[in-house]
């Protein structure tokens, strides 16, 4: 059985909504499990965008070849749409912070606060890849 989620980290993703215009954020591992979201979006959503966003970021990373060599790192992918952006950032080895906000957001100040987010976050946002973790027979 897979324990509920608790949210802990969810209070910390609130500091990068303080910038105007910035509307939920999400905390995600690479496999789409939700980590962490901030107070405003709901559980059930933030379960499904964390499903959707994990492919955003594995088809961004597979496309790193277009930008030269197929070992570049990928670091974030924006996506615009007609009234609002999605920011993601690579947030520690297997984990991912994303970002919602309106048209008229500075994207620098947004970029600027999830980059300061993961930087002090450190470790509590590092996800790796779950393993088996069944008991031996």
């Amino acid at each position: 059985m897979i324990a509920p989620m608790t949210n802990e980290l969810g209070w910390m993703l609130d500091e990068v909504l303080k910038v105007p215009e910035a509307r939920h954020a999400i905390l995600l591992s690479a496999d789409g499990m939700l980590r962490a979201h901030s107070a405003d979006i709901g559980r059930d959503d933030a379960e499904r965008l964390a499903a959707g966003l994990s492919g955003v970021q594995s088809i961004s990373r597979s496309t790193a070849e277009f930008c030269g060599s197929p070992h570049t790192p990928w670091r974030q992918t924006l996506i615009e749409f007609a009234h609002g952006y999605v920011f993601l950032v690579a947030a520690g080895e297997g984990a991912y912070l994303a970002v919602s906000t309106t048209e008229n957001v500075d994207m620098e100040a947004v970029t600027y606060r999830m980059h300061k987010l993961v930087d002090r976050l450190g470790k509590e946002l590092t996800s790796p890849a779950r393993q088996d973790t069944g008991s031996p027979a």
